[in-house]
């Protein structure tokens, strides 16, 4: 497909890798391109960095109809930039889309529009460990009409950021307070699609859990408020009695491709790995007589991030003396290894710009 180029006339000087945070920069340009029912996706271009204008009666403003992504592309030694997983988060994005009424994509052409802004942004890629560039693809509805109906007109942008560490924490333990009062969705809802309302309705309870020295809150389900199913940015996974386990994708939990990469490594590796209800009363027991051996998040932001303290309905549990884990620590180590090429990829998992 033809994707014009507009170069900036103001191009911004890089910032200092050791400054960075997550999210707070963004590079010279960005993607865009249309959708019409007549016309079908549309005048694909990078152009400068800027603002969006939107018609005050946009789709998006009044009814949600948006979906995003987060992916990263990284640096490796030799001074190329790779991607990790494009294509399941390209697969995610359209599975999001069909959920809220949104035209999908091809693959082939996501792909390569992707990989061509990318490609005139790599520069931005810092080299520093643990720093990359953060892609956020987006999509969102834009009639220009007030009433409740399927979209008809849509835009689809991909802005890019360099980034540092998304905890302040970094690799350290970080500490989750489970959530017994808000939900975050309910199967047959939004729960698995990657939509900014299932980030908007848990922004009360992890508000309250920031004020009470937490940084985020691990969620129950919204029909029995009995089993675990992730926390605000991650998915979570235990190892209870040598076990590790994940709740299993009941249409309420993000399918997430960090999760996804994890669970193929450790059954290759041999490890035990059930996909399944997990209760908080068998999470709390666990917790009780010391059988909860490791706990930690895992997504694109933070990779892997150890948990060192859950705490629930006001009482506190230290997981693993507050360190972290063997099993945690290992998954970081390869996973950022072969994200960062430091480590063969045998997975497949990898794409380069070559």
């Amino acid at each position: 497909m033809q994707i014009t180029f507009t170069k900036t006339t103001c191009p911004k000087e890089k910032p200092d890798p050791a400054t960075l945070g997550f999210g707070k920069l963004f590079t010279d340009h960005m993607f865009m391109m249309d959708y019409s029912r007549e016309e079908g996706w549309h005048d694909a271009r990078i152009v400068p960095f800027a603002n969006l204008s939107l018609h005050p009666a946009s789709t998006v403003l009044h009814y949600g109809s948006e979906i995003f992504e987060g992916l990263k592309a990284y640096r490796r030694a030799d001074g190329k930039v790779q991607l990790f997983r494009p294509i399941e988060n390209i697969r995610r994005m359209n599975n999001s889309a069909e959920r809220l009424c949104l035209p999908t994509i091809p693959e082939d052409m996501a792909m390569e529009v992707l990989l061509t802004f990318v490609r005139t942004e790599q520069d931005w890629t810092p080299s520093a460990p643990g720093t990359s560039l953060y892609l956020r693809p987006f999509m969102f509805g834009n009639d220009e009409t007030l009433g409740v109906h399927a979209v008809h007109n849509a835009t689809f942008v991909i802005i890019a950021s360099p980034v540092g560490s998304y905890y302040k924490e970094g690799i350290n333990p970080v500490r989750i307070m489970i959530e017994d009062e808000d939900v975050r969705a309910v199967r047959g809802g939004t729960g698995y699609a990657k939509c900014g309302g299932n980030y908007a309705a848990s922004n009360r309870a992890g508000e309250r859990a920031e004020q009470k020295g937490y940084s985020q809150v691990l969620w129950l389900d919204g029909v029995e408020r009995k089993y675990i199913e992730e926390v605000g940015a991650m998915n979570v996974m235990f190892k209870i009695n040598g076990e590790i386990v994940t709740p299993m994708l009941s249409g309420s939990i993000l399918p997430g491709i960090t999760r996804k990469s994890c669970i193929e490594m450790l059954k290759k590796e041999g490890y035990t790995v059930s996909e399944r209800l997990l209760s908080i009363d068998e999470l709390a027991a666990a917790m009780e007589n010391g059988t909860l051996e490791e706990a930690w998040g895992c997504g694109t932001a933070a990779v892997v991030s150890p948990i060192g303290e859950l705490c629930y309905k006001g009482v506190r549990y230290t997981v693993n003396g507050g360190g972290i884990g063997e099993v945690t620590q290992h998954l970081y180590d390869v996973l950022t290894g072969i994200q960062w090429g430091r480590l063969e990829d045998t997975f497949g998992w990898t794409c380069g710009l070559e």
